[in-house]
């Protein structure tokens, strides 16, 4: 599988190289961050790369709330990094048993997961942000739950920030009319 590197500075590298253009025929290659990426080097990939920021339908609102932010120490003490999961469980047995599988975004602090929806997204610039495991759970067995090295695509990567965050924050396409 090819490989792309993120760096903090927003860059991405394939084979070496700096993607200068075209980014989109890296969706499909696995995710390699470098060890100093924070959240704020995701939001400076989506300057350099513009078409990536056309992904998602909420981050022109994003982009307006990052380029408001102070410029750095944009942290929280409440969590020590950022971490993007993968998990796959198995539901509704007995009855229709379906295989959900799907990507969160969470804050660790220790060996805890916490939701970040309730911290303030100038709180979470600066954060580093780690590439998680796949958890593997079995019709809701909280005891039999397996955890996998696994990896990540640009799409992935990109995809699964943005919806965590489409629940953090109250981008203006959310707004209820009056």
């Amino acid at each position: 599988m090819n490989t792309v590197t993120l760096k903090r500075d927003g860059s991405i590298l394939s084979d070496g190289k700096t993607v200068e253009t075209d980014p989109l025929v890296c969706l499909s290659y696995q995710v390699d961050l470098n060890d100093d990426y924070i959240l704020r080097s995701f939001f400076r990939m989506l300057e350099k790369h513009s078409l990536l920021a056309k992904l998602n339908v909420f981050f022109p609102s994003y982009m307006e709330q990052y380029l408001a932010c102070p410029d750095d120490n944009c942290k929280t003490e409440n969590i020590d990094h950022l971490e993007l999961r993968k998990t796959v469980e198995m539901i509704g047995f007995p009855g229709q048993p379906r295989l959900e599988i799907y990507n969160s975004f969470q804050g660790i602090s220790g060996a805890e997961t916490c939701e970040i929806r309730s911290l303030q997204f100038d709180s979470l610039l600066d954060m580093p942000v780690k590439l998680g495991k796949l958890k593997h759970m079995v019709f809701g067995d909280k005891v039999d739950i397996f955890e996998f090295d696994t990896v990540f695509t640009l799409f992935e990567f990109i995809e699964g920030i943005a919806w965590e965050l489409s629940f953090h924050v109250a981008p203006t396409e959310c707004a209820l009319r009056r």
